[in-house]
C-alpha cells in the first residue's frame, strides 16, 4: 500500500504557498489555478512541518479519510499545521524560512478484518502501512514512516497507535477496536524551499 504519487512535489509547493498566504506574505499564484482533474478528487492528506536543520517537529495536521478534494484538504492541512496544532504555538512569519514541509498523500484506509491479535499482527507491514485505530470516541493515526524511524515491529506499531488514540497500549488487540491500514506517498523538502524528494518513507511523524 506504499505508493508513489506524481502529485507529491507539487503538493509540497502548494502547501508552502498556502502557509505563506496565511502568514500574510504577498500572494502568489492562485492555489487552484492550472490544476489537473486529479486535484479535485477526494484524498486524505497530512502536512508536517519541521525545523531545519534539526528536523524537530513543528506541526503536523491532516485528514485521514478522503472527505474533500485534495486541493482543499491540502490547503486546510497546511494552514492548520502552521497555525492550529495544539502542541505548538502558531508559526510566526520569520520562522517559515527555517522550516521544511512534508506532504503525505494517503490511500483510502482499508479495514483490518481480523479480530484475533495474531491475525491483526500478520496484516501489518512495516515500512508500507500506516495505521488508523478507532474505539468509541477515541481515534489515533500513525503514518507509515513512524515505525521505520522508531525501529518498531508490528506489535510495537500497534501499541503506538493505541497510545496515540489515548488508550491502553493493548487496545489494538480488543476485537471491539476498529483497525485500518493505509499507504502514503511522501514528498518533502531537503531544505526550506529546496529540492523536493518523494516516493519513500521519510522521518518520524506523530
Amino acid at each position: 500500500m506504499s505508493v508513489s504519487d506524481p502529485l507529491g512535489p507539487e503538493a509540497v509547493r502548494r502547501a508552502r504557498e498556502a502557509i505563506r498566504e496565511a502568514l500574510g506574505f504577498t500572494r502568489g499564484r492562485p492555489l487552484d489555478r492550472g490544476l489537473a482533474e486529479t486535484w479535485r478528487e477526494p484524498r486524505g492528506v497530512f502536512v508536517t512541518l519541521r525545523r531545519y536543520p534539526s528536523a524537530e517537529l513543528r506541526g503536523c495536521i491532516g485528514f485521514p479519510r478522503p472527505t474533500r478534494p485534495l486541493v482543499d484538504a491540502l490547503r486546510e492541512a497546511a494552514v492548520a499545521a502552521a497555525l492550529d496544532d495544539p502542541r505548538f504555538p502558531p508559526v510566526r512569519p520569520h520562522e517559515l524560512g527555517r522550516l521544511t514541509i512534508e506532504v503525505s498523500i494517503l490511500t483510502v484506509p482499508e479495514p483490518i478484518a481480523e479480530t484475533e491479535p495474531a491475525g491483526r499482527l500478520a496484516r501489518v507491514r512495516i515500512g508500507v502501512d500506516g495505521l488508523l485505530l478507532e474505539r468509541g470516541r477515541h481515534s489515533g493515526l500513525l503514518l507509515p514512516q513512524v515505525a521505520v524511524e522508531q525501529g518498531w515491529g508490528p506489535e510495537e506499531f500497534l501499541r503506538g497507535v493505541s497510545e496515540k488514540a489515548g488508550l491502553a497500549p493493548t487496545a489494538w488487540a480488543d476485537p471491539e477496536t476498529k483497525l485500518y491500514r493505509f499507504g502514503a506517498s511522501i514528498a518533502s523538502e531537503r531544505s526550506p524551499e529546496g529540492e523536493i524528494t518523494g516516493g519513500s518513507p521519510g522521518p518520524e511523524r506523530p
